[in-house]
């Protein structure tokens, strides 16, 4: 069965790091390219950032550039977020998820697995 699995999300104080992974099984991750989506209690699942396939190439929502990092490494099958200088408006479920079709700004319909989810907790 091919899955995508979270890992990495903790309570973390405002100003903190956290590197959360993406880890695939039984699916060939280097034909997709890879995003990140968050939810908060009581909101809408949002994108958070993308990859390419290969890695090469990144994008990221305004809330998050030039705090968050993407980053991948095909032969571990894994891909990774590294968020630094939380803020409490981070804090919600992270799902990684799979689309063979890249956008810069990706369509959420579009992926077609998607993992359970890990929690990110930013509060004092």
């Amino acid at each position: 069965q091919s899955q995508l699995v979270e890992s990495g999300g903790d309570w973390v104080p405002p100003g903190g790091s956290l590197r959360l992974s993406c880890t695939a099984s039984n699916f060939t991750l280097d034909w997709y390219a890879i995003g990140w989506f968050r939810q908060a209690p009581g909101k809408e699942r949002e994108w958070v950032s993308v990859i390419n396939s290969i890695g090469s190439t990144t994008n990221y929502a305004d809330s998050v550039k030039g705090r968050f990092t993407m980053s991948r490494d095909n032969a571990k099958k894994v891909v990774y977020l590294q968020m630094n200088s939380l803020k409490p408006e981070d804090a919600g479920v992270y799902y990684c998820a799979a689309t063979i079709y890249f956008k810069p700004i990706p369509d959420m319909s579009a992926h077609e697995y998607w993992g359970q989810g890990t929690q990110v907790t930013v509060s004092s």
